[in-house]
């Protein structure tokens, strides 16, 4: 073999070293959304019997309890209160029937405040959004997990009707500490079920959403009280999908 042939190979070889490089990341990216997506078809037909962020906090519990069991169970949109699911969008995403998975306003405002602080402290994320980190992702703050979840919100958005995203949605979030879902979020704080929930009693489950381990052991908090007080007097604006 000459000389000039070993040269020839090696840069060769570089090239193509060079070309997975770039390539092999994309093609990683590529077949993880096409994993989500079919994910996100098949729970438009399936209800998930778990998710992401009920794995992880079930994990949590059993390293001090291993014995720990979550309080979930599923039932059908028509076996939800409407005075919940005017709540949680009058309290949550009052545009969620509106947009198209992401509301751009409440991001651009999110994105703002978050410059301001110089942190992340909040994402401006809709219903679509919470379900989607509720299914696939964690509650870590980064700008690259709030990329995916819009990538899965649009997918969600695209596959399943609004009434089913929140069905889902209102079966999956947590409403404290290993409570998952309207029907044991219903029985755990009111002795109740999801159809009976009353108009106080649904608002301030949609109020403790946003932090609802933390509104669990502080249930007499003013802010609680005075934020429930608000979302009854919005929930007859609410639009239900």
């Amino acid at each position: 073999m000459s000389k000039a042939a070993k040269p020839a190979r090696n840069g060769g070889a570089r090239r193509r070293w060079i070309k997975w490089l770039f390539l092999g990341p994309l093609l990683i990216f590529i077949a993880v959304q096409l994993y989500f997506f079919l994910m996100v078809c098949w729970y438009a037909q399936f209800n998930p019997s778990s998710t992401n962020m009920m794995d992880d906090q079930l994990s949590l519990m059993r390293e001090k309890k291993p014995t720990a069991v979550l309080q979930h169970q599923w039932v059908p949109y028509e076996r939800i209160s409407d005075k919940l699911k005017r709540a949680v969008i009058a309290s949550e995403d009052a545009n969620f029937s509106e947009h198209d998975g992401v509301d751009w306003e409440a991001l651009q405002k999110a994105y703002e405040r978050n410059n301001r602080r110089h942190k992340v402290v909040g994402g401006g994320s809709t219903i679509t959004q919470q379900l989607a980190k509720n299914l696939f992702l964690t509650g870590s703050r980064s700008y690259l997990r709030k990329g995916q979840e819009m990538i899965i919100a649009f997918m969600l958005e695209t596959v399943m009707s609004k009434q089913r995203i929140l069905e889902i949605y209102l079966n999956v979030a947590e409403f404290g500490r290993g409570i998952f879902g309207a029907e044991a979020a219903a029985r755990y704080y009111y002795r109740t079920t999801a159809a009976n929930l009353g108009v106080a009693q649904a608002a301030k489950l949609a109020v403790m959403l946003p932090n609802p381990r933390y509104y669990d052991r502080n249930r007499s908090s003013s802010y609680l009280a005075r934020r429930t007080t608000l979302i009854v007097n919005r929930m007859s604006s609410a639009d239900l999908p």
